[in-house]
């Protein structure tokens, strides 16, 4: 694979060598954790990371793998964000609350705000110094100066239901339009240019426009889109071909593909990747070349996956999984990450690939030779420590894989020259649905999308009877025919409604309504409500005009508006109402997740819990109420508190619920008991001693906190402190002396308790030495070595001793005589060793032995 890494504004490759010569310009006027690091991020080699659980952004450094700069967003902890990002702004749409927030990085400060519409259905993209807003639903692209967020120009009408919205590098937007089957290319308003006097330039002029538009398919067939080095590449899911543009070339090629395919929003090189994800199976464009592999696991999350430096990453969302294909298919060895339960972020950017998991705290680096390193986002996921990670469901049993089932309800209405076919959902027996086809009006038979739920049939007869089937599509095959009722297309057609409204309310149901239609000499017998949304069409029927969606049919979080038919008594449909203003279903939350209740290591009477954000389910979360030991009380929307106030070694249980304005989700709940008095038992039987050294032994409990710190204090000589593995040693004693000492252990939080023992060091022997038995040995004329009532030969001697007697050693003084033994085998020393002999009298150390390796003898 030969890759193509143009940086986006200068068109050239970004090398290690480029970065070093910008740190000696940058290193001295950049901030923060390095200016290494920042000089390397203020060139391009980064990306900008969203972490949930700390409701924050990060730039990480791709030649360093290191954090150099964090950004706290406002009132975002636990949310999903969409993160769009150029050289010079990040662009953040926070999916629960639809506020849009700029981050510019020429002062790394967040500047304005905007609102959209909550949930899945709006999409920012950002290139340069441009950025559009894209509402899929409404068809509605408004372009934005990123510096302001302020609208651009005119805004650009689409059909209903449109998606895509991403930059190439020449900075067009390309939109699919499903509906009609086209890709569209939107060239931005320009900026203005600098006046010729000298003046800055600013602002935008004039509206973007559409610059080209390309049939790629089939109208109301399922699209994908995926920018490319030069061009775009476009999925139809529905006839599984793709179809690549770059230039003026346009290039079709035709795939078998066992189930419904997908594509990475931008892919890198000359290998285009469309992954089956229910199948776990990737096919691999190049030109007109078609390989395919199979991918790893069995992963009911599985994304697309991503091309990069000649190889193949498949992110799998359930186990935190990316795994690895080298270009012949080969499995190499995964990338694991703890994604803490949402999706992994996966960006190409110049030459490295960013791995984000908003989730956790980690994030992953590849570099263009496949080197992996590790990114740590923040040192914690929570205060008081990391909650255990929770292991993976394992996968459901994947039912038996066959042709899908029929449509569960298939039903016509006729128009003026048209009929509209609608139907539900069709079992898919274990391989998606890929298509329906609806067949009838004596044409070659209609092809739709498997996401969609009705086809409207032109040119057709007034008058003439029509008897429209439908079945669905899968990779193992069609299903069976489900037939509509029989209708006659006429011209004594009833107007649609004029309007619709729509309204989301607290308990998940919908409420639709709209005016009575008109039925022009008939009686409306029935309405017939479909939804636009980027999940799965729906339709309704209705005798009144007004609805109610049951709480859970749509899904929560998601944008969807509204079109209603009318249907008169003779079975003749109006055309299609306007469109509804968008709404969000949205419900209570979900419990918080991984919840954990901790007693906190360096405060008594208090414990922490910690959880995961739950599910929001459409409405943002507004607090958390706490239950403590059967006190309730409303707590803000961080992500762990603290409660205080309780009795040492009180067993505290904690539930906590999110809430929304729809209301109180379900509780979570934990205990922990608080920190007890540590408690400490001296064992005094076993402690040890040597001629210098005391050990106490003792079993002490910290209390449940933190390691505590133990100490032993010998009374009239100091102490010492380590851990509280069950002994401590004193050292720098006396021998043969009795000592007394305390043990304390002392918690984080600063309680105490202690023990008390006792236990004297051994006595100490000494050796009397002297080698001319002439002199000094048994028998001669002079005796042995006397030993004298004090320190002094002038004193009076009490008796002699000879070599090789072996004494308890007392004490030493240094203020006897100086005594020369040398000649003798002994030593010079002013030194006297007070012995036990014949009581306690003392003997020259000059003739006296003490043992090697052991401290000295305390000062008589």
């Amino acid at each position: 694979m030969r890759l193509n890494l143009r940086s986006r504004k200068s068109g050239g490759v970004v090398t290690l060598a480029t970065v070093v010569a910008l740190l000696a310009v940058l290193g001295l006027t950049l901030f923060g954790t390095g200016a290494a690091n920042h000089a390397v991020a203020s060139f391009d080699v980064s990306a900008w990371m969203w972490s949930a659980d700390k409701g924050e952004m990060a730039r990480v450094n791709g030649v360093t793998s290191k954090v150099d700069t964090r950004t706290k967003i406002t009132d975002a902890q636990g949310h999903t964000m969409q993160v769009t990002q150029s050289d010079r702004f990040v662009i953040l749409r926070d999916l629960n609350t639809g506020k849009i927030s700029v981050l510019d990085l020429s002062s790394l400060s967040l500047g304005a705000t905007t609102q959209t519409t909550p949930g899945l259905g709006v999409t920012v993209a950002v290139h340069d110094d441009t950025a559009f807003v894209v509402d899929t639903v409404q068809g509605q692209v408004r372009q934005l100066d990123p510096a302001t967020l302020l609208p651009v120009g005119e805004t650009l009408s689409f059909p209903p239901g449109i998606s895509g919205g991403t930059f190439d590098d020449s900075g067009k937007l390309w939109l699919l339009v499903p509906s009609e089957g086209t890709v569209v290319a939107i060239e931005p308003a320009p900026q203005k240019k600098p006046s010729p006097g000298g003046g800055q330039g600013g602002g935008f002029t004039g509206d973007p426009v559409k610059v080209r538009t390309v049939g790629v398919a089939d109208p109301s067939h399922d699209l994908a889109l995926s920018i490319l080095d030069a061009g775009v590449a476009v999925l139809d899911k529905t006839a599984t071909t793709l179809t690549t543009l770059r230039g003026d070339t346009v290039k079709k090629v035709s795939l078998k593909l066992e189930g419904e395919g997908a594509m990475p929003g931008r892919t890198v090189g000359a290998d285009v990747p469309v992954t089956v994800v229910d199948g776990g199976h990737v096919y691999v464009v190049n030109n007109d070349k078609v390989t395919d592999f199979a991918v790893p696991g069995d992963s009911p999350r599985l994304q697309p996956c991503v091309a990069w430096s000649g190889r193949f990453y498949c992110a799998d969302d359930a186990t935190g999984t990316i795994y690895v294909l080298d270009g012949q298919g080969k499995a190499l060895e995964p990338i694991r990450i703890q994604a803490g339960g949402k999706p992994l972020e996966l960006e190409v950017r110049e030459d490295r690939m960013f791995i984000n998991a908003p989730g956790g705290s980690t994030a992953r680096v590849v570099d263009s030779k496949n080197h992996v390193t590790t990114v740590d986002k923040y040192a914690n996921d929570v205060l008081g420590g990391d909650a255990p990670p929770v292991p993976p469901p394992p996968p459901p049993a994947k039912p038996p894989v066959g042709p899908p089932g029929a449509p569960g309800r298939v039903t016509a209405v006729a128009g003026d020259g048209v009929a509209r076919v609608t139907w539900t959902a069709a079992p898919p027996n274990g391989a998606t649905v890929t298509k329906y086809v609806v067949e009838g009006d004596g044409q070659p038979p209609h092809e739709v999308g498997g996401s969609l739920r009705a086809l409207d049939i032109t040119g057709l007869t007034n008058g003439q009877t029509y008897k429209f089937t439908v079945y669905a599509v899968n990779a193992k095959g069609n299903g069976p025919k489900k037939a509509a009722n029989p209708v006659v297309p006429t011209r004594e057609v009833p107007d649609p409604p004029a309007s619709v409204a729509a309204t989301a309310n607290p308990d998940g149901t919908v409420a639709v309504s709209w005016p009575a239609a008109n039925g022009q000499g008939h009686k409306i017998a029935k309405y017939v409500v479909t939804t636009v949304s980027s999940a799965e069409a729906k339709t309704y029927e209705t005798a009144g005009p007004a609805i109610s969606i049951p709480a859970g049919e749509l899904p929560y979080g998601t944008q969807v508006a509204f079109k209603v038919a009318a249907i008169n008594d003779i079975g003749a449909s109006s055309t299609q109402s306007p469109l509804s203003p968008s709404v969000v279903p949205f419900n209570k939350p979900t419990a918080p997740g991984s919840f954990t209740v901790k007693a906190v290591a360096d405060k008594r009477g208090t414990v922490v819990a910690a959880w995961k954000a739950p599910q929001d389910n459409g409405a943002p979360i507004t607090g958390y109420e706490a239950t403590v030991n059967g006190t309730k009380t409303n707590i803000d929307t961080a992500l762990s508190h603290e409660f205080g106030g309780f009795n040492d070694a009180e067993h505290v249980t904690v539930q906590v619920r999110a809430i929304n304005k729809a209301g109180m989700g379900p509780a979570a709940s934990g205990a922990a008991d608080t920190l007890a008095a540590p408690k400490m038992t001296v064992d005094d039987g076993a402690d040890t001693a040597t001629l210098n050294s005391i050990t106490a032994h003792f079993t002490a409990t910290d209390g449940g906190g933190a390691p505590a710190t133990c100490r032993l204090d010998v009374a009239g000589v100091g102490g010492t402190q380590g851990t509280c593995s069950g002994s401590l040693t004193m050292n720098g004693l006396w021998p043969n002396t009795a000592y007394t000492y305390t043990v304390s252990i002392t918690n984080a939080a600063g309680m105490t308790a202690s023990g008390n023992g006792s236990i004297s060091t051994p006595v100490y022997k000494g050796t009397v030495v002297c080698t001319v038995n002439s002199y000094c040995g048994k028998g001669a004329s002079g005796g042995g070595i006397w030993v004298y009532k004090t320190p002094s030969q002038n004193g009076t001697s009490v008796g002699d001793t000879y070599n090789g007697d072996s004494w308890v050693a007392i004490c030493q003084t240094n203020t006897g005589t100086s005594i020369n033994a040398e000649p003798y085998g002994g030593k010079q020393s002013s030194q006297w060793i007070k012995i036990e002999y014949k009581g306690e009298n003392y003997i020259p150390y000059a003739w006296f032995n003490l043992p090697s390796g052991t401290g000295p003898l305390k000062p008589c």
